[in-house]
């Protein structure tokens, strides 16, 4: 079933998909992020997992969310790539990996009942308004 069909705000939740999508590519361009304490790699598979989760809830086709999931992942390779470039930030397989094995949760956890956490929310909590 089409996204747009099932989600009464579609356009809201993609705008705010799209301003993650920013988010993590300025947070991976600027030469200083914000300092955030744990695991850098975790920050990365939490980044691209949220991603891909969040596209998951808009997109419901496999093929669609496939496509997203592809997107994802060469983005977090050109994103280390561009950092390797610009000679402030470091270019790291393993931040491409985290990334990739973020998405791929996302990608996973948007098929079963966690992919229509977005639906439910229009469902039970907007459509009261």
């Amino acid at each position: 079933m089409d996204s747009k069909q099932t989600l009464r705000y579609y356009k809201f939740w993609l705008v705010i998909g799209w301003g993650l999508v920013l988010t993590v590519t300025a947070l991976s361009i600027i030469p200083s992020p914000p300092e955030v304490s744990g695991s850098d790699k975790l920050h990365h598979f939490v980044a691209y997992g949220t991603l891909m989760g969040w596209f998951g809830q808009i997109y419901h086709q496999p093929r669609t969310r496939i496509l997203w999931f592809i997107g994802f992942v060469v983005m977090g390779v050109l994103l280390e790539i561009i950092q390797g470039v610009g000679g402030v930030r470091h270019f790291e397989y393993a931040d491409m990996a985290a990334n990739a094995a973020g998405a791929l949760i996302g990608l996973l956890l948007s098929r079963g009942w966690s992919g229509r956490l977005i639906e439910q929310f229009e469902r039970r909590v907007l459509c009261r308004y």
